[in-house]
């Protein structure tokens, strides 16, 4: 569109240059490009209309009318033209749009890389906007933030949630610093004799804006605070300042910031009127429960801000040492300051010295400093106590899960030397509860899972988990709420190098998932060549959840290489999940049975040939087929056939008798058709005739008796044929007696 709009631009300038020259006296183009001058030599051809025209023309209109009318018509002509470009404009950015909502669709390619598009000119009003926008200032322009936008910005939020927003954290922080500024600084400044009338001004600067801090806290801050209210949210701006104004916080807000500083013009600049500002302590615990939740390590920061409580007690009562010392008089005795040196520090080493109860100080002389004294040493053994026994329960926390590891390490040793267990096996007990500890930090993961709701449980498992169990061939397709369900199952294991994972022709009732480390499938004749090696993310054991019939047998030994962390999922579980799933459940037994055809048991190898045996070629398998006929498998039937052809021959030499022949052949008869009405059931049909003999039964070698066959030429042919059994290894054999057509 944009080559379009160029090119019919470049059309109109033509037509507008052909119509100025039309318009022209001559009647003539008018080029002015000196690259391209006009041949004067050349003759102007003109057809003899043309010739009557332009006389005509130039007889009937003045020069000055020529002009006006010149000028009427180019102007004229310019309005059209910016009409039309106007128009084409419009039409391409509506075609833009279009192209943009995909409502149109074209029928050609689009190319491999689409050409850049065109910038629209900005309209004038536009670009004087934006160059309102900058100053010029030592030549060169810089951009400047209209002040309603700045203010969009800086716009604070309707609601502010205490629990995630970090911003509301950051600026408890600058809180908490104008808090502890008072905290700290207060009692000094009362005390010692710091605050002088040549750096008063930088102390009223500081204490402004603190104030300044915690005006903002309360008006603009604490106003819009979410609270739960039956359980809900509620961020009601009107709800939300009447909660704030109901609350014992906004009435210790309220006292914090009364001006008492106003006295100042009456008693002067004494801190004593700014000892209200040490109300505001909500902040200040506020901030350290919201700081405390997002730290990985909070333990330390509880160390820290223990560690600050007993700093500041100490200052304090360095602070009364000093004001004790300035009531007594400075240098008076022994006992009181004496004046040299950095007071602060001095004083703040004889308050360290007196709570924690050190000893080595001056004795109290007057009643005064024996009084001052007993109530220091009370109210410091009782400080101190608590802080200790405070930092005990925060380092006692710190390494409550280390504890509990040691103390089932030391309880699993214990009982193992109560019962003389080998050292070989301790020492791999001892190795199992290092590693776990050291990979992990918990003996049990799923211990610490449930403690959290289920939906909680739900969540790390499919952070965790749930790629590895997306990968199973055998759960691909599957719903991905029974996933979910399964994720919920799977219990941690660790095995250590060389500990069986499965062993071959053991009951599989597991399915095993690597999470971290490689395991081996071993085989071969001796159990102990590698067949392959599973790293991170290999599954195994799949198939017996699902299997059927005892197909659920181990077919090889999996031992775990190194330290291997297995995730283990438990057929009884899988059951009970996938009754609430029958969709996935029949698409799980269809995969079940293609896997157990893919990976089918190898028939096993034939035993090591020793020996002589070796010069000796085996003995192929005797046909199926010939077996049908021979009516047996093995050699015994091979035999019995042998014999019987010997004894066959031997009868033909003996009886020549006419009526022995005669009678040989009726029985022959009945024993043709008893053969034929009862076939071998089993497959394993013999051409038995019915002699005066006993059965022969399979595998055992017999003594066979006389058969009488029958002899000369008869009127009946014998047919033999065979038909597949219901068991698909044999055959049975059907023998027919048809008479010859004559």
């Amino acid at each position: 569109m944009v080559k379009l709009v160029r090119r019919l631009q470049a059309l109109l300038a033509l037509s507008t240059d052909e119509i100025a020259g039309k318009n022209s006296p001559t009647g003539q183009h008018s080029n002015s490009d000196p690259a391209h001058p006009q041949n004067s030599e050349e003759p102007i051809r003109m057809t003899s209309m043309q010739k009557e025209t332009n006389n005509w023309g130039n007889e009937a209109i003045s020069p000055e009318q020529k002009v006006n009318q010149n000028l009427i018509t180019s102007k004229y002509v310019e309005i059209q033209l910016q009409d039309f470009v106007k128009k084409m404009r419009e039409r391409t950015a509506r075609q833009k749009e279009k192209l943009k909502e995909d409502d149109l669709s074209s029928p050609e390619a689009s190319p491999k890389v689409a050409a850049p598009a065109a910038v629209p000119p900005q309209p004038e009003e536009e670009t004087k906007k934006e160059e309102e926008h900058y100053c010029n200032m030592l030549c060169c322009k810089f951009k400047k933030v209209p002040l309603k936008e700045f203010l969009k910005k800086m716009k604070l939020p309707s609601h502010i949630d205490s629990h995630t927003d970090d911003s509301y954290v950051l600026w408890l922080l600058l809180v908490t610093i104008a808090y502890n500024w008072n905290c700290w600084l207060i009692p000094m400044r009362l005390a010692f004799p710091y605050q002088k009338p040549n750096n008063m001004k930088y102390w009223l600067i500081i204490d402004i804006i603190c104030d300044i801090i915690y005006l903002s806290d309360m008006l603009m801050i604490q106003s819009r605070v979410e609270f739960l209210k039956g359980g809900d949210k509620i961020i009601d701006p009107k709800e939300m300042k009447e909660h704030y104004r109901t609350s014992i916080k906004f009435k210790l807000d309220l006292m914090s910031i009364i001006p008492f500083d106003v006295l100042y013009f009456i008693f002067g600049c004494n801190p004593v009127f700014r000892i209200n500002r040490t109300l505001k302590y909500t902040s200040f615990f506020e901030f350290n429960d919201r700081l405390e939740s997002r730290l990985n390590k909070a333990y330390i920061y509880r160390v820290i801000r223990t560690t600050g409580y007993l700093l500041f007690v100490l200052h304090l009562n360095a602070c009364i040492y000093y004001w004790a010392s300035d009531y007594e008089g400075i240098g008076s005795s022994k006992w009181v300051y004496d004046g040299t040196g950095n007071s602060y520090l001095r004083c703040y080493y004889w308050a360290v010295r007196t709570l924690i109860t050190i000893g080595g100080l001056p004795e109290p002389q007057s009643t005064f400093e024996i009084i001052f004294q007993l109530l220091n040493f009370f109210s410091g053994v009782f400080v101190f106590s608590s802080l200790i026994g405070q930092m005990r329960d925060v380092i006692g926390a710190a390494t409550a899960h280390q504890n509990h590891f040691r103390s089932c390490m030391d309880d699993s040793v214990s009982y193992m030397n109560t019962y003389s267990i080998p050292k070989l096996v301790q020492n791999r007990v001892r190795t199992w509860y290092e590693y776990t500890w050291a990979s992990q930090k918990l003996l049990d993961e799923s211990e610490f899972l449930k403690n959290l709701p289920l939906k909680m449980q739900l969540a790390i498992a499919i952070d965790v988990n749930f790629n590895i169990v997306t990968k199973i061939d055998l759960f691909k397709g599957c719903d991905t709420q029974m996933l979910y369900d399964i994720l919920l199952k799977l219990k941690s294991t660790v095995f250590l190098p060389g500990d069986f994972v499965c062993k071959k022709g053991d009951i599989g009732r597991e399915m095993y998932i690597i999470k971290q480390g490689e395991v081996q499938v071993l085989g071969g004749p001796d159990g102990k060549q590698v067949l392959v090696t599973l790293k991170t993310g290999a599954v195994f054991g799949e198939i017996s959840l699902l299997a059927k019939g005892g197909g659920n047998r181990r077919t090889a030994n999996v031992v775990a290489h190194g330290f291997a962390n297995i995730f283990i999922l438990n057929k009884k579980a899988l059951s009970e999940i996938l009754v609430h799933y029958p969709d996935s459940e029949k698409l799980l037994l269809k995969k079940a049975k293609l896997l157990l055809k893919q990976k089918a048991k190898p028939t096993e190898a034939p035993p090591p040939v020793k020996g002589f045996a070796l010069l000796v070629q085996s003995k192929q398998e005797t046909p199926k087929m010939l077996k049908a006929l021979l009516g047996g498998s093995g050699k015994t039937s091979l035999a019995r056939l042998l014999r019987l052809k010997k004894e066959i021959a031997a009868q033909e030499k003996d009886k020549k008798i006419e009526g022995v022949e005669y009678q040989g052949n009726e029985v022959a008869e009945k024993q043709v058709d008893g053969a034929k009405s009862k076939p071998d059931e089993a497959g394993k049909t013999e051409d038995k005739l019915k002699c005066k003999s006993t059965p022969i039964t399979e595998g055992v070698s017999q003594p066979m008796p006389n058969a009488v066959l029958p002899r000369g030429n008869t009127k009946e042919s014998l047919i033999i044929t065979m038909t597949p059994s219901s068991n698909a290894e044999e055959e049975i054999l059907t023998v027919e007696i048809k008479e010859k057509a004559q």
